[in-house]
Order: structure tokens, then sequence, then C-alpha cells
């Protein structure tokens, strides 16, 4: 079964990004991209940084 964690490899900030390109299978710059994206709509920070605290560390 497979978890969503926050990663420890692909980290810029909180590796939030690169836990769900790893999760997803996509690459983490896509997500981050994405991510900029909801941060001009106003959802991104905010939503990044409830991901920070409800994602667990990777193991």
């Amino acid at each position: 079964m497979k978890k969503l964690y926050r990663s420890k490899k692909n980290r810029l900030i909180a590796g939030v990004c690169g836990g769900i390109g790893e999760y997803l299978g996509v690459d983490p710059t896509i997500i981050r991209l994405l991510w900029v994206l909801l941060s001009l709509e106003g959802i991104g920070i905010p939503g990044y940084i409830m991901a920070w605290i409800i994602i667990p560390e990777e193991p």
C-alpha cells in the first residue's frame, strides 16, 4: 500500500512537493510549478503550510 509522505530526498523547503511528486510518480518540479500557479490565486501558501502540518515526514 502506497502512502503519502514529505520527502527527505526531494526537499527544498519542507518536502511537500517532493513527496507528492514521488506519490504520483511525476517529477517534483511539475508539482512545484503547479503550486506556484496556485499561489498566484492565493491558495498555494496557506495550502502548503497546511500540507506541511498534515503530511508526515518520510520514515
